[in-house]
């Protein structure tokens, strides 16, 4: 799939090319979410003193250019942004670079991630009241933005964060972990700020577009506490070292609380949302006379059972015409989880991420229903940690599987959606796509 660009193109037949449409609705649902769209209407004015341009995530590279490039050029600008590697797009000629941006690991934090935390922290250090903080913040700024609390170290958020990954915990249990064992997240970097004012612009990742949720929320208050984070500890079984837990039950890594004075007169604004991109694909699919249904933004659960449920809607409208009269797209959002089967010893572990394995479960749930094609993929364009963005769905695709000697139990039970649609050339690449507003789901019965 070529979305290099994200341009709008002629839309593909739904009758002739599903395939071709479904992507037309994701490359819709992705360009609405690009930093250069969306980022100009929400920009300050410039300040007396310095602006300082502070950031992470996997849009982080292109909401510095964006602002770059929308920024008064006689006016002082100049900052850090941390971003995944390979998610740097290509520089614009003639753009002057005022914004360093650093690279560094997702979903597993490095120590590039852990210096360049460290390098922001140094720049906030020192700021005045006549100063301006300019706070870019996307999907990915947890793992991005790393500083372990005190008695961490970097190795131990590696293991907390990779256990949390494989747990089945939501973003918002792993995210209220991060903050507390954090000295950036949940609050903190906004005090490291003060008193200069923080204006924090957010492409929103998570279900309900909660700014304390994204990116573990560096420069918002928490209301979330210590408590919190010991009891979704002991609910995964997730160790951290004895005295940090000691720390956690006394209270003493709690973070800055709403209300609190360094928050005051910083000010957050939602640049652009999972559901806001669900109604750019919708508003796409509709101009060709095919009805489009909008289930949500923030669908949460296992990738696999949210699989079954669409599976269960979309085979009512195939059969019946309801609850959704054909033609028609169903389209939802947010963020599913993923719990990672263990293993028999000597098995080799599945490859995938949530896209992939909503798909496993849905393909399993349909078992060929004619009339249903479906396409699941994550708006950064990396389902997981593997090169594509997600899967496509076709009413022959167990067909298929079954002449390719493939079994599709086999491969739920491995968590093997790569290796499961690779073998159907049905993966969805992109490349990364400079954004990120979580899951897109669409299924479409002409």
């Amino acid at each position: 799939m070529n979305i290099t660009s994200l341009e709008p193109a002629t839309l593909p037949d739904p009758a002739r090319d599903p395939r071709a449409f479904l992507e037309a609705l994701y490359a819709a649902a992705v360009r609405r979410a690009l930093p250069l769209h969306t980022l100009g209407g929400f920009l300050p004015k410039a300040p007396p003193g310095r602006t300082l341009v502070l950031g992470a995530g996997k849009a982080g590279a292109a909401m510095a250019q964006a602002v770059e490039a929308l920024w008064p050029a006689d006016a002082p600008l100049s900052g850090l942004v941390i971003t995944r590697y390979g998610h740097v797009p290509p520089r614009p000629d003639g753009l002057p670079k005022r914004i360093e941006v650093v690279e560094a690991a997702h979903p597993v934090p490095d120590a590039a991630g852990l210096h360049a935390t460290q390098r922001i922290l140094q720049l906030a250090h020192g700021l005045t009241a006549d100063d301006l903080v300019l706070f870019l913040i996307s999907g990915g700024g947890s793992a991005l933005l790393v500083a372990p609390a005190e008695g961490l170290t970097l190795e131990d958020k590696q293991r907390i964060n990779r256990e949390l990954l494989l747990s089945g915990a939501t973003i918002g249990e792993m995210n209220c972990v991060r903050k507390h064992l954090s000295r950036v997240k949940g609050g903190r970097l906004a005090a490291a700020c003060h008193p200069a004012r923080v204006v924090t612009l957010t492409i929103s990742d998570v279900p309900g577009d909660d700014p304390s949720v994204i990116a573990s929320g560096p420069t918002v208050p928490d209301a979330s506490s210590c408590a919190d984070a010991v009891a979704i500890l002991q609910r995964y079984g997730i160790d951290v070292p004895g005295a940090v837990m000691s720390l956690l039950e006394q209270g003493a890594l709690e973070t800055p609380k709403p209300g609190d004075d360094v928050f005051a007169g910083h000010e957050v604004h939602l640049v652009a949302t999972p559901q806001q991109s669900l109604e750019a694909a919708a508003a796409l699919a509709r101009s060709a006379g095919i009805d489009a249904h909008i289930l949500g933004d923030d669908l949460e659960g296992e990738s696999r059972e949210v699989g079954k449920v669409h599976a269960a809607l979309a085979r009512a409208v195939a059969r019946r015409g309801q609850p959704f009269r054909r033609p028609c797209v169903i389209l939802s959002g947010g963020e599913t989880t993923v719990t990672v089967r263990k293993q028999p010893e000597g098995t080799p572990r599945g490859r995938g991420g949530r896209a992939g394995e909503f798909c496993l479960g849905l393909a399993h749930a349909l078992q060929g229903q004619a009339g249903v094609w479906a396409l699941a993929a994550d708006t950064d364009g990396i389902d997981g940690v593997e090169d594509n963005a997600g899967a496509f769905v076709a009413p022959d695709t167990l067909q298929r599987a079954a002449a390719a000697g493939l079994r599709i139990d086999d491969h739920l039970q491995r968590n093997d959606a790569y290796g499961f649609f690779a073998a159907l050339d049905a993966l969805v690449i992109t490349g990364p796509t400079q954004t990120n507003v979580n899951d897109f789901r669409a299924l479409l019965i002409p």
